[in-house]
């Protein structure tokens, strides 16, 4: 299946009873104590695409042991909730969001740490489906026959601390998925000013088109990575907490064909636990 799917494509494979459509779109409330990420089953539930499901980042996606937000679940959790959803063998998989298609990423960037590759990401996501004039429904997602979801690990699709620590030293290419503001100190909502030393920036949503939330085109995209591009090397993005570090991820791997990138699943969430830890500004 291909990586990235027009709203014209779904709209004619709509009715596909193999397919399954999942939002994934979360909020993030801000507060004095930064960001606050709430379920948006409710919104999805009152309006969204037809055939859809809501597949929920702030509980059923993450690990409920994890003291950060968002971090990968066990095989075992992962596969419980892809079947809940009607996700497994002989299925493929769109996903969409309502924010600048970073959630939707994120759980494509999941589907295929997990050995799963029948899925793409509706490009311009719910923002270019309603532009586009295409139907919304407030119906219950679709009853689905029972499936089975064959976890296949690859661990080399995320980083981890350890895997991060040696990527400041070993030529390992570091790309910030955060505001340049973030990037440069300017911004210190994580608590500590700067980035990963070494580290480039490339901001997620800079990656799309501010109004269709549609991906730029190929060239586009291969200019703003700039060497990123060129490397031979390996590649690890992050962000705060692993999801805007998936569009870079996504577009890296998918769109622009590099074969050795992985996401730092705890990204600055976790690096900043410890205070010695080095960042620049």
């Amino acid at each position: 299946m291909r990586p990235l799917v027009s709203t014209e494509w779904l709209a004619q494979n709509i009715e596909d009873p193999q397919l399954r459509i999942l939002e994934c779109s979360v909020n993030l409330r801000s507060g004095p104590e930064g960001y606050t990420p709430a379920s948006m089953r409710q919104i999805w539930a009152d309006d969204h695409i037809p055939n859809s499901a809501y597949a929920d980042l702030t509980f059923d996606l993450s690990d409920p042991r994890s003291d950060l937000r968002f971090t990968m679940p066990t095989a075992e959790r992962f596969t419980s909730a892809m079947e809940d959803l009607g996700v497994g063998t002989g299925t493929r998989v769109v996903l969409y969001d309502r924010r600048f298609t970073m959630w939707a990423t994120r759980v494509w960037w999941m589907l295929k740490t997990f050995g799963f590759d029948n899925c793409a990401v509706l490009d311009g996501g719910w923002t270019s489906w309603v532009a586009d004039g295409f139907a919304t429904t407030s119906d219950p997602a679709p009853t689905r026959a029972s499936t089975t979801f064959h976890a296949e690990p690859r661990p080399e699709l995320i980083a981890d601390l350890e895997r991060t620590k040696a990527a400041l030293n070993d030529g390992t290419c570091i790309i910030n998925a955060l505001s340049g503001s973030n990037h440069d100190g300017t911004d210190a909502s994580y608590g500590r000013r700067g980035h990963l030393p070494g580290a480039g920036n490339v901001y997620a949503v800079d990656l799309l088109d501010p109004e269709s939330h549609r991906y730029l085109p190929i060239d586009q995209l291969a200019e703003l990575l700039g060497d990123a591009t060129r490397t031979s090397g390996p590649i690890i993005t992050y962000c705060g907490g692993g999801i805007a570090a998936t569009s870079d991820a996504f577009v890296l791997s998918a769109l622009l064909g590099k074969d050795d990138v992985s996401v730092y699943d705890g990204s600055l969430s976790e690096w900043l636990l410890d205070p010695n830890r080095p960042l620049e500004v």
